[in-house]
C-alpha cells in the first residue's frame, strides 16, 4: 500500500470516528444537540383545567395528527399517573426558526365544531413533552360578544396557530413555551363546518441558565415570593404551637405520674385510693380481642411507616423530583412490595408473642388489610374512568402487570417476612401476671368513652399539620408543586411525635379510672387523626373549582386510600408508644 492510500484509509477512519463520536455527543438520551438535529416532541394529554384527573388523549380533540400515530412505550408510573405520549406532526429541528409553518389543511365537521366547542367552554388546555419539558397551552378562547345588546352572549374561538418559544444554552434545550395566538382564531360558535389551516411558529433564543437547573422553574411557578413568605410563617407558627402543647403536656403528665409513683411507693391507704391504674396490674397486659386483626394492623401500619419515610430517602436523593414522569407511582408500586416483608415479619412475630400458632391467618390477613380495599375503590374508579374514556383508564395489560407484581413479588415477600418472624419469635414481655378473669370495668361517664378520647386525640394533631395538608392537597389535586418536602418531612416527624404524646397521655388517663381495654383503644385514638384529614378533603373539594362524577370519585376514593393508610400508621405507633408507657409504669411499680 503506498502511502499515498495509506493516508486516505486514515482520513476515511478518522472522518468515520468524528461521525460516530459527533453522533455519540448528539443525541436525546443525553439532551445534547447539533444545529438541525431532530428533537423529540411528543403530545400528551388534554383536560378542563379545573379537574386535573380528568384528562383525554390528545387526539380525543380533532387536532392534526400523524398517519398513523405512534404511541410511545410508557412505563408503569406513566400509564398510572395517565400519560399518554404520541407522536405529533411538528417538527422542532434543534436551533432552527420557523413562520407561519403549514401543520396541516383540515375540515372541520360539525361535529368536531362541537368538540372543540366544548373544550373551550371548559377551559381544556393540552400538555406536551419536548426534549422531556413539560409545557402547556390552551386550546381557544372565550370572548362577548360586544354587538349584542338584547342580552349577553358569548362567541368561541379555536386557536389555529401555536408558537414555540424556545430558549437554549449551548447544545442544550432549557426551556419551551407553547402560546396560542389570540389573533389567528377561528369562531366554532355555531356547528357548521369550517376549512381550518393550522400553523405554528418556531423562535430559538439563548439563555445562561444551566442545564442542570432547568427544571426548577416548575418549582418556582409554585413558589411565589409571597406564598412562600406564607408558607414559612404558618410552618414556623406551627412548630413554636406543636413544641409549646408537647412541653406543657409532658409537664403536667409527668408531675402526676410522678406523684403517684411517689404514693404507690409511700404507701399510704387515703393516698393510695386516688392511684387507680395500680388495682388493675392483673388485667392491664390481658391480650386483645380479635389477636389475629389486631396484629396484621401492626404489621400494615409499621409497613406504610416504613414505605413513607423510604419515600422521603428517595427525595433526598433527588430520585423524585417535580415533573419526573410516573416516577412517584412507580415508587408506590415497587416500595408497596418491597416493604411486604415487613409487614409479614411484624405481624408474625407479633402475633407469636401472644401463640404460637394462627400466625398464618394474621399474615394473611396483613396481604389484603390494605390491598383489598385499594383494590376495590381502584377497580371503581377504573370503571368510572373507562366510561369517560379518560386517560387514567388503566389498560388490561397494565392491570395484569399490577396483579402479577402482587402475586409473584408481593406475597412471596410477605410469606418470607412471616417465616422469619415465627422463626425468630419471642415472648411477651409484661412486667406483671395476667389474672385468670378479668376484673370489672367500672362505669365511665362519656367523656372518657372511646369517641371522646378519638375527638381529642385526633383534634389536636390535626390542627398542627392543617396548614401543611392544604400544600399537600392542593399540589395532589390541583397544579401547586410540593416545593419543600423538607417541611412536609419534618411535619411528619412531628405529627407522629405528638400522636405518641397524646396517645400516651389518653392511655394513662383510661388506666387511671380502672379501665384496662386500652390496647384497641390507643389504636383507635392515635389513627383518629385520619379521620379529621378526610373531613378537611370534603372541606377542600366543596372550595375549589372542581365538578364531575370523575373527579368527585378520584378525589374521594384516592383521599380515603391515603387517609386509611394514615390511620392504620398513626394507630401502629399510638399503640407502639403506650405499650412502652405501660411497660414501664408497672416495672417501676413492680421494682417498688
Amino acid at each position: 500500500m503506498s502511502k499515498m492510500e495509506a493516508l486516505k484509509l486514515s482520513l476515511i477512519i478518522i472522518s468515520l470516528l468524528l461521525t460516530s463520536l459527533r453522533s455519540i455527543a448528539s443525541s436525546p438520551d443525553n439532551h445534547r444537540y447539533n444545529v438541525g438535529d431532530h428533537v423529540p416532541l411528543f403530545v400528551n394529554k388534554v383536560g378542563p383545567l379545573n379537574n386535573p384527573s380528568e384528562t383525554y388523549q390528545y387526539y380525543e380533540l380533532p387536532f392534526c395528527g400523524p398517519d398513523p400515530v405512534v404511541q410511545k412505550k410508557e412505563s408503569l408510573g406513566e400509564v398510572l399517573s395517565g400519560d399518554r405520549l404520541t407522536s405529533a406532526l411538528y417538527k422542532l429541528n434543534f436551533r432552527e426558526n420557523k413562520v407561519a409553518e403549514t401543520l396541516c389543511h383540515k375540515k372541520l365537521e360539525g361535529d368536531d365544531v362541537a368538540k372543540f366547542r366544548d373544550a373551550v367552554i371548559n377551559d381544556f388546555y393540552f400538555q406536551m413533552y419536548y426534549d422531556d419539558l413539560p409545557f402547556w397551552g390552551f386550546v381557544g378562547k372565550i370572548e362577548e360578544d360586544s354587538w349584542t345588546l338584547e342580552k349577553k352572549s358569548l362567541k368561541y374561538f379555536l386557536f389555529k396557530h401555536v408558537q414555540f418559544d424556545v430558549l437554549y444554552n449551548g447544545n442544550q434545550i432549557i426551556e419551551v413555551h407553547a402560546i396560542g395566538d389570540p389573533n389567528q382564531v377561528v369562531d366554532i360558535t355555531e356547528d357548521v363546518g369550517v376549512d381550518v389551516q393550522f400553523t405554528y411558529s418556531v423562535v430559538w433564543n439563548t439563555t445562561s441558565a444551566a442545564f442542570d437547573t432547568r427544571m426548577d422553574r416548575y418549582s418556582r411557578a409554585s413558589s411565589l415570593p409571597i406564598h412562600l413568605k406564607i408558607h414559612w410563617f404558618s410552618f414556623i407558627n406551627s412548630v413554636i404551637t406543636i413544641m409549646l402543647l408537647i412541653g406543657l403536656l409532658t409537664l403536667l403528665f409527668m408531675r402526676r405520674l410522678r406523684n403517684d409513683l411517689r404514693t404507690f411507693s409511700t404507701g399510704d391507704e387515703e393516698d393510695d385510693k386516688e392511684v387507680g391504674w395500680k388495682y388493675i396490674h392483673g388485667d392491664v397486659f390481658r391480650y386483645p380481642r380479635n389477636k389475629s386483626l389486631f396484629c396484621a394492623v401492626m404489621g400494615v401500619g409499621t409497613q406504610l411507616l416504613t414505605l413513607v419515610c423510604s419515600l422521603f430517602v428517595l427525595v433526598c436523593l433527588g430520585i423524585l423530583y417535580p415533573y419526573n414522569r410516573g416516577t412517584l407511582c412507580t415508587a408506590l408500586v415497587i416500595l408497596y412490595s418491597l416493604t411486604s416483608g415487613v409487614a409479614g415479619y411484624t405481624t408474625a412475630s407479633f402475633h407469636c408473642q401472644f401463640a404460637e400458632t394462627g400466625w398464618e391467618r394474621s399474615v394473611l390477613l396483613a396481604g389484603i388489610m390494605y390491598a383489598g380495599p385499594l383494590f376495590v375503590i381502584g377497580s371503581i374508579l377504573n370503571v368510572v374512568a373507562v366510561s369517560y374514556g379518560a386517560t387514567v383508564a388503566l389498560p388490561f395489560g397494565t392491570i395484569m402487570v399490577i396483579i402479577l407484581l402482587y402475586a409473584f413479588l408481593t406475597i412471596p415477600l410477605l410469606v418470607l417476612g412471616g417465616v422469619i418472624g415465627y422463626l425468630f419469635r419471642s415472648e411477651f414481655q409484661s412486667p406483671c401476671a395476667t389474672k385468670r378473669y378479668p376484673r370489672e370495668i367500672p362505669p365511665l361517664p362519656w367523656y372518657r368513652d372511646t369517641p371522646c378520647q378519638m375527638f381529642l386525640g385526633g383534634f389536636l394533631p390535626f390542627s398542627a399539620i392543617v396548614l401543611e395538608l392544604q400544600h399537600l392537597y392542593a399540589s395532589l389535586w390541583g397544579y401547586r408543586i410540593l416545593t419543600l418536602p423538607s417541611i412536609l418531612f419534618i411535619m411528619f416527624i412531628i405529627l407522629i411525635l405528638i400522636t405518641a404524646i397524646l396517645s400516651v397521655g389518653l392511655t394513662y388517663i383510661q388506666l387511671s379510672v380502672e379501665d384496662h381495654q386500652w390496647w384497641w383503644r390507643s389504636v383507635f385514638c392515635g389513627g383518629s387523626t385520619a379521620i379529621f384529614m378526610f373531613a378537611y378533603c370534603i372541606y377542600f373539594y366543596t372550595r375549589s373549582s372542581m365538578s364531575g362524577l370523575l373527579q368527585f370519585s378520584f378525589v374521594f376514593g384516592y383521599n380515603a386510600c391515603m387517609c386509611y393508610a394514615f390511620f392504620l400508621m398513626l394507630g401502629t405507633v399510638g399503640f407502639r408508644s403506650s405499650l412502652m408507657f405501660v411497660r414501664y409504669i408497672y416495672r417501676a411499680v413492680k421494682s417498688e
